[in-house]
């Protein structure tokens, strides 16, 4: 009986050595992150997603002390890189580069979607996509409010192009239609390069679409030209845009696209807060600040307040609701 006490002793002593040498208790967990971590991008490799997403992840692995590595989950908008996710364990080692789109849109109107926004929990936010209004080169407005009141005296529907039926970009049109008192005929494109095309060989009137730097050549060119951009807040690069505020009909129809990483909504704050600091620390480095918004992405304030993080998510999640809703559209949550 003595020997065995002696050994459980011995073995015990023996375990709280090689803590202290380890610096760590033997109880604790492991620090987070003890391993390399996945973020799953919901768009094929080479996209503006995808560029973005290594972009920051590059920097924030140096933050971490741990690799970060970019999986490609493309499909079903979205929907197949949000289910990776939310299928992962919710310990903040997957996290999705997403965007309102794919976390908010897509599960309100898609009956297919088999998750709700609230399944995720935003992490922090990285950046706002700005989208600008461009029209036909022949169409008599240089201004928003010259172009709604050509829309209004159009014996004909004017069409749009965007990047697909249900998209963002679908719905501020439809909303915008509605605002105003007029139809417009949509004009869905399998992404924004084709959509260009479309209104630079006339087969559209106008198009709302995000900001890319290329859009500069073409106005040069007499393609197309600006309307305005959707936003009051525009990176340096896009200071020469109009900005929906200096319209009197339509001022405060502000809308952009954030984007930002998210996680499953049962992940626990300490491994959230390692990632929210490195996303803080990356987004201030003026490098790829300025890589971000010459292509139009305006960085956001940083947010390392979980109750701040919510408070915004919230707040994004009733937005869209309020748009669908304008539109007749009923949000399936």
């Amino acid at each position: 009986m003595i020997d065995q006490q002696r050994r459980t002793l011995v073995t015990a002593l023996s375990l709280i050595g090689t803590a202290a040498l380890a610096g760590t208790p033997v109880w604790a967990a492991d620090t987070f992150p003890s391993k390399p971590a996945t973020v799953i991008v919901p768009y094929p490799p080479g996209g503006a997603a995808d560029v973005v997403t290594r972009l920051l992840t590059e920097s924030m692995s140096k933050y971490i002390n741990q690799r970060i590595v970019v999986e490609n989950a493309p499909g079903a908008t979205g929907m197949i890189g949000a289910n990776r996710v939310l299928r992962a364990p919710a310990n903040g080692y997957t996290f999705f580069a997403g965007t309102t789109q794919e976390v908010i849109v897509v599960p309100m109107l898609n009956p297919s979607a088999t998750y709700q926004s609230t399944d995720f929990q935003l992490i922090a936010p990285t950046y706002e996509t700005n989208l600008v209004l461009l029209a036909k080169s022949d169409i008599p407005a240089t201004s928003l409010d010259e172009f709604v009141d050509y829309a209004r005296k159009s014996k004909e529907s004017l069409s749009y192009a965007t990047v697909g039926i249900d998209s963002m970009y679908h719905l501020m049109g439809e909303a915008m239609a509605k605002r105003i008192g007029v139809e417009f005929l949509h004009v869905p494109y399998a992404g924004g390069s084709p959509a260009l095309q479309g209104l630079g060989g006339g087969q559209v009137d106008f198009a709302i679409l995000a900001y890319q730097a290329n859009m500069e050549a073409l106005v040069e060119q007499g393609r197309f030209k600006f309307i305005t951009s959707f936003s009051n807040r525009l990176p340096p690069p896009l200071k020469h845009l109009p900005t929906i505020g200096q319209s009197t009909v339509l001022g405060d129809f502000t809308y952009s696209i954030p984007g930002g990483y998210y996680t499953h909504a049962n992940t626990p704050e300490a491994p959230l807060k390692v990632l929210r600091d490195a996303i803080a620390k990356t987004l201030a480095d003026q490098t790829i600040r300025d890589r971000m918004e010459i292509e139009g992405r305006l960085i956001p304030d940083p947010m390392q307040d979980r109750e701040q993080v919510a408070a915004y998510f919230a707040e994004l999640i009733d937005s869209h609701r309020k748009l669908l809703t304008s539109i007749d559209r009923q949000p399936r949550f």
